[in-house]
């Protein structure tokens, strides 16, 4: 173990002397958290949404049926309080709910206005804001059809409520987004590049016939990014809350363990590069170029997966970054406990298991 300590603590050393790294580690969460906590919106379709008709009358029936015509919407119709709802809604099921109270037909004929209830999920708040103005779209829409003179006897009004967000703050999408980014790339990259530089500068060699155990090697290149990752994180939270102004509803333990679950997935990828490439080049278009795509294109924070052709979201369930993101909105955002995450939890301890295998399967300790 002191042998270990020691060469731990030469890597910090190495890491220290190093500005670009410093600035990669560092400088990247700022200026990623700046550019996505207010730059970035996204469109949105398909979006599910569950309708509870406690009515059942002719106009219920008819605007339900305009929203079901929408290309924007996927429909479920079932009768539910509001417990069923808000259980549907954290484990992620739906988007939106929107509720139709029994009295809906005689508030109508009594006074001339009926008000009808969107709930909609807050922790993504853009997805939100445009599912609620499509949705009072559509209920405008149906008064001016049928009663199209300028005077309506009667009016609808919604009544909205931001699940996780009552502020309808904008950047709540994007935070967990940029965590899984940042932490994917930041963690692959470093590692890989880091253990590609020893096999090109020739140290390698003198590691590997050094009485010290190989598989220490790699573990000694990984503690150091697994501790400042770590701090990275706590980086991140803090420009999240006072920056962006982002309320933490988890449990901080949990948000941790999580976060290091998902560093050690990304810095078992890193060694699977490393242990496969010969140059810091070929190492940083892999983790860069090769990652950095899909983490943005299929975690669904920039781009909606369910607006993605079916094979697409398949595909996405092998980016480790899919699952984080899906963990950290939930306990992050949502307040939710383990009971919730289990399933994602354990898909990322999988994947780390197998990457780590075959990195150790593939490590060299002859090199050629």
């Amino acid at each position: 173990m002191k042998q270990l300590f020691v060469f731990i603590r030469k890597e910090f050393y190495h890491v220290f002397r190093d500005p670009r790294t410093l600035l990669i580690m560092f400088g990247l969460p700022l200026a990623q958290i700046i550019l996505f906590g207010f730059a970035l919106t996204s469109e949105v379709k398909n979006a599910e949404i569950v309708i509870s008709d406690n009515s059942k009358d002719i106009q219920t029936v008819q605007i339900t049926n305009k929203i079901k015509a929408s290309t924007y919407f996927t429909v479920h119709e079932a009768s539910m309080d509001i417990k069923e709802v808000e259980k549907m809604f954290q484990q992620g099921k739906i988007k939106c709910a929107v509720i139709f109270p029994a009295d809906f037909s005689s508030d109508l004929v009594r006074s001339g206005k009926a008000q009808v209830q969107f709930i909609a999920d807050g922790s993504d708040p853009n997805t939100a804001k445009t599912i609620i103005n499509y949705l009072s779209s559509i209920i405008t829409d149906y008064q001016q059809s049928v009663y199209p003179a300028s005077s309506l006897p009667y009016r609808i009004i919604p009544e909205t409520r931001m699940l996780y967000n009552e502020e309808g703050n904008g950047s709540l999408n994007y935070i967990p987004g940029v965590m899984a980014l940042i932490l994917m790339i930041v963690c692959t990259t470093l590692t890989s590049v880091s253990i590609v530089k020893e096999k090109e500068l020739g140290t390698m060699e003198v590691l590997l016939v050094s009485p010290f155990n190989p598989v220490r090697v790699l573990i000694s290149k990984a503690v150091p990014y697994l501790i400042l990752s770590l701090l990275n994180f706590v980086f991140i939270l803090l420009l999240s809350v006072f920056l962006l102004h982002v309320e933490i509803k988890g449990s901080l333990l949990l948000l941790f363990m999580e976060t290091a679950l998902f560093i050690l997935t990304s810095l078992s990828i890193g060694l699977l590069i490393s242990n496969t490439t010969s140059s810091q080049q070929t190492a940083l278009l892999i983790s860069n170029m090769g990652l950095m795509l899909p983490t943005l294109v299929f975690t669904g924070f920039l781009i909606p997966l369910e607006n993605m052709p079916w094979i697409l979201q398949v595909f996405a369930n092998v980016i480790p970054a899919k699952w984080y993101f899906i963990i950290i909105k939930s306990v992050m955002l949502k307040g939710l406990g383990f009971q919730y995450v289990w399933k994602e939890t354990a898909i990322l301890i999988g994947m780390t298991l197998v990457l780590l295998m075959i990195s150790l399967k593939n490590f060299k300790i002859r090199l050629e």
